[in-house]
């Protein structure tokens, strides 16, 4: 065999559908042969007990995972994901399930039933055409009345905290309320979000300037005009980071 024929295409993907009844698994590899054509390397589906064995075996570019079967218990499976080469695509008609697995840091949520434009967005994230692994687009669910809503973590500018919860504030003025805490959130952000202040999470890259105003009060000021108060104690650092 030649070299050339040896050496895998960058764009070719291997995916593996784990939890999935049959019927659903067919389908899905119908959808993924149809948007991806030659460039779908491999297809395979796992049952639950063995696919963290086969996981480790094998590189896999995307998993999916559907936790339908047994709610909650695939979720088991996301640190063995996290841990390999492999992004994870959560496809699902339980919105509640894919709160828990965002902290797992999953790639994208494709709700059922499964659209092929929808799916195609979540494969494009997973491997952009005729390139490297395009960066993972990280999620926060919002639940509000009657659904759950998937605001990208790109479009938050900063979060306030409020006691046992929070508000996100989005770059197009838009205010979410979100039912975890400032600390959950600083724990599972990006590190370009920041502690300026014990109620305010901010995107340190839109931070201009800092001010300093009567009685060591301190505010930084956003791209955009926002101005946050920055805590004393934070504030040398933060100072220090901008310089």
């Amino acid at each position: 065999m030649s070299a050339a024929l040896r050496t895998r295409s960058r764009d070719a993907l291997r995916i593996i559908v784990v939890g999935t009844d049959s019927a659903e698994a067919l389908r899905l590899e119908r959808l993924c042969g149809a948007i991806l054509g030659d460039r779908l390397e491999r297809f395979e589906t796992s049952h639950p007990a063995a696919a963290e064995v086969r996981l480790r075996e094998a590189g896999f570019d995307v998993v999916l995972l559907d936790p339908d079967l047994q709610a909650g218990g695939l979720l088991e499976l996301l640190p063995a994901v996290s841990m390999g080469a492999g992004r994870c695509v959560v496809v699902s008609a339980q919105a509640d399930l894919a709160l828990r697995a965002f902290e797992y840091g999953v790639l994208d949520f494709v709700p059922k039933p499964v659209r092929p434009e929808r799916l195609a967005l979540a494969l494009r994230r997973a491997h952009s055409v005729g390139g490297p692994p395009a960066p993972a687009q990280p999620f926060l669910a919002v639940r509000r009345l009657g659904r759950v809503d998937f605001v990208a973590v790109d479009d938050l500018l900063y979060v306030e905290g409020a006691d046992k919860y929070s508000e996100l504030v989005l770059a197009n003025g838009q205010r979410n309320f979100y039912d975890k805490c400032l600390g959950r959130l600083e724990a599972t952000l990006p590190r370009n979000f920041i502690r300026i202040h014990k109620s305010y999470l901010v995107r340190f890259s839109l931070i201009t300037r800092l001010h300093v105003q009567r009685g060591s009060r301190y505010f930084a000021e956003l791209k955009g005009g926002h101005r946050l108060p920055v805590g004393r104690s934070r504030y040398e650092t933060i100072k220090a980071r901008l310089i």
